[in-house]
């Protein structure tokens, strides 16, 4: 059971990171001073979101999904399939990279709670092509899943995490020569015309009791003649505006949108917010992620997708909103079906 926690960074590696401006204390720390500690959700509060929560937090039915061979991709141009919540394959030119892959069936340290909604666990490791590049945002569990990553392993050439994420994967059996660690603003060239940016996000980290020794990061990913936003997880604030000015513009922004709660709103955004943040990236479409596989908080399930459309055809920003599974290729006309559309 504990191998799950995975391996904070040990004393001799906390000493690489003294120095850098977002390691203070023994804790990484967010651009402004921005945080979250757990009284910020006090447990009185949260046991009462949870008893009052509305039946329509979870799907009355199976997702609709879409199968697709991922072994071999329909165009050699840029293709996101994602897999529901922030997990999701981009192949381009004969390449795969896989973010922030969960296919266990649960986002937590059991297998009993947090489970994904019926019909969105379509895929497992088994469906997946080898893997370029595996890249991590961050260390919490409906990002960074054990059962996932290890048996992954063997399908995997590269890892990209930020700063100590790679320790869990070390503890996990993972090569050193397979992984790269990143800090804000570093970049990693993996494979030939793949550039990965790590960029700062408004976040934390944390598979234990001990919170924020390990990094949160996005990323600027390069391909040939395509460039695009992998969020991770963050709340709203100017570090998006000043992405989007270092690095950008971005063909496709994907975004974080969905499980908010206003107690904590510094670290994730409200749908309202995603938007407006594809549009400080400078993103030509945006493409919602973090959504319609687990409950991590008490809105109805489908809120977040019908709220963020709001906003973003309000201020004519385009949005392709696939089925789980199902492939969008940059360049083509968004994908609007309301597959969303029941409780």
């Amino acid at each position: 059971m504990l191998h799950v926690f995975g391996k904070n960074p040990t004393r001799n590696i906390q000493r690489r990171f003294l120095g850098l401006t977002n390691y203070q204390n023994g804790r990484f720390e967010n651009l402004g001073g921005v945080s979250f500690r757990p009284t910020d959700a006090p447990m009185g509060k949260m046991l009462r979101d949870f008893l009052r929560k509305p039946r329509t937090v979870t799907p009355s039915r199976p997702l609709p999904t879409l199968q697709t061979d991922l072994h071999h991709p329909a165009s050699e141009l840029p293709t996101i399939i994602w897999f529901g919540h922030s997990s999701y394959l981009i192949q381009a030119d004969g390449r795969n990279i896989l973010v922030d892959p969960v296919f266990s069936g649960a986002a937590s340290p059991v297998s009993f709670a947090v489970k994904a909604y019926p019909g969105s666990d379509a895929y497992q490791v088994a469906d997946l092509p080898p893997i370029d590049v595996l890249v991590l945002t961050h260390d919490h569990y409906d990002h960074l899943d054990y059962a996932t990553v290890r048996a992954l392993r063997e399908k995997v050439q590269h890892v990209i995490t930020p700063l100590g994420v790679s320790g869990h994967l070390r503890a996990w059996g993972y090569a050193p020569e397979q992984l790269t660690e990143l800090n804000w603003h570093d970049t990693a060239e993996p494979l030939p015309g793949v550039h990965l940016t790590a960029t700062p996000a408004q976040h934390m980290s944390g598979r234990s009791l001990a919170a924020r020794q390990t990094l949160w990061a996005s990323y600027v990913l390069e391909l040939p003649g395509a460039r695009l936003f992998l969020g991770g997880d963050s709340g709203y604030g100017p570090h998006f505006r000043a992405i989007g000015e270092q690095y950008g513009p971005f063909d496709v922004a994907l975004l974080e949108n969905g499980q908010y709660n206003l107690s904590w709103h510094a670290i994730h955004c409200l749908p309202e917010e995603t938007a407006r943040a594809a549009q400080d990236l400078g993103a030509k479409l945006l493409l919602p992620v973090h959504w319609a596989k687990f409950t991590l908080a008490y809105h109805p399930w489908n809120e977040p997708i019908q709220l963020v459309l709001q906003a973003a055809d309000a201020a004519g920003l385009p949005v392709t909103v696939p089925r789980i599974g199902e492939p969008y290729t940059l360049g083509t006309p968004p994908k609007r079906e309301a597959w969303w559309a029941f409780d």
